[in-house]
């Protein structure tokens, strides 16, 4: 889960005064209640989008909630936040864009306008202090996530290698030289199949290759609303129908990846109505679908067998592979005994921490997943079967 709560400040280049930032009903809480509401094991707060305006108290720069109205500028939104990601049980990350600063004259990849070679020593200065505020302050964080990656420190970037050994050595970092886990390559909340985990290079973003020597799985990230970011007003019609949030589920978590869904405070600091209403149904239809199998079982090896206590109808799979182990399947092949014998209902290429199959429903007694193609012995820690209707 991913708040970004922008309030429309989209201008780069003239970036809006301080004193308009004043959401006087902000509720980090509410906000972890949605992240609840659909199942969320962690959550990312956009603490520095690249407009510059700062969601916490830094000393870097005076442009942030300290020259605000706001709690008369002493509030901060990142402790807030953190703090309701500990009450509610959801581990905190945080975003931060190195790539752009309107309000200090940087642009993307992260390179002051001036050219001045001063400046870009001075920019860096400024965002290994930020990012020394935001990674010391807080705790320990499970993400952080830079938006467009970063540049090297030899090309005038912050030394976030450094910074992460010394402050956040176990955190995952989306993009960056020191990415761990990857773009998926769009914005629409979907992952290419077969997505695998690995890739042949650091910094490589998509799909992925079964063969790559680098450990880097896939984020896919994707608005509630159809392509909106941050909140605007009168724009509830973009919010995306439960249909379609769902189908996204597929496409991401069901390739094997994490889906990170966005939420959209409004002006005044609150997750609107009908986005709070979509969240709480789409957790409800994902764990209507998925919160109690048939059966399950693991095991290892080329076959895997699964027998029910009786004849019964399913349509759907979920196969999860020990990943600890990595990613050893590249195609498999699920049968059902049905009638008196075995019928093909689905085969795949990746799947990694897990895959779901969605078939037409059909009533079966025994259920065995066979590996067509890998690359050492398969270690497969979940066979699941459901029925959803």
């Amino acid at each position: 889960f991913t708040y970004a709560p922008d309030w429309n400040w989209r201008s780069f280049q003239d970036p809006p005064k301080p004193e308009l930032f004043n959401p006087t009903k902000l509720d980090t809480d509410q906000w972890l209640e949605a992240g609840k509401a659909i199942g969320a094991k962690y959550a990312v707060l956009t603490a520095k989008h690249c407009h510059g305006f700062c969601l916490w108290q830094t000393d870097a720069y005076d442009y942030g909630v300290r020259q605000s109205k706001w709690r008369d500028g002493k509030g901060d939104v990142v402790a807030d936040f953190i703090a309701s990601c500990h009450k509610y049980g959801i581990k905190a990350g945080i975003y931060y864009s190195v790539t752009a600063n309107g309000y200090l004259g940087v642009d993307n990849p992260g390179r002051v306008k001036s050219g001045d070679p001063k400046d870009q020593v001075k920019y860096k200065a400024i965002c290994e202090q930020q990012l020394r505020e935001l990674w010391s302050r807080y705790g320990e964080l499970a993400e952080v996530w830079f938006d467009g990656s970063s540049l090297p420190p030899e090309e005038g970037g912050p030394d976030i290698a450094s910074l992460l050994k010394e402050l956040q050595p176990y955190a995952v970092v989306f993009q960056s030289p020191q990415a761990s886990i990857r773009w998926v390559g769009n914005e629409d909340g979907v992952a290419s199949y077969p997505c695998w985990n690995s890739v042949k290079a650091n910094g490589e973003w998509g799909v992925g290759d079964p063969d790559g020597e680098y450990w880097c799985p896939a984020e896919c990230d994707v608005p509630i609303r159809h392509g909106e970011w941050g909140w605007r007003p009168n724009q509830e019609h973009l919010v995306k129908p439960l249909d379609h949030l769902v189908d996204l589920y597929y496409r991401s978590v069901g390739h094997g990846c994490n889906l990170l869904l966005n939420s959209n405070p409004d002006q005044d600091g609150l997750i609107p109505d009908l986005d709070m209403k979509r969240y709480i149904e789409f957790g409800a239809e994902i764990k209507r679908r998925f919160g109690k199998c048939v059966a399950e079982t693991s095991g290892k090896g080329d076959i895997v067998e699964l027998t029910l206590d009786k004849p019964t109808v399913i349509d759907h799979f979920i196969t999860m592979e020990d990943i600890a182990q990595g990613e050893r399947v590249r195609e498999y092949v699920i049968e059902v005994f049905s009638s008196g014998e075995w019928k093909e209902a689905c085969k795949g290429l990746s799947i990694g921490h897990k895959k779901i199959d969605k078939f037409n429903p059909i009533e079966v007694s025994k259920i065995r997943w066979r590996c067509v193609k890998s690359v050492s012995e398969p270690i497969i820690r979940k066979l699941a079967v459901y029925f959803v209707e």
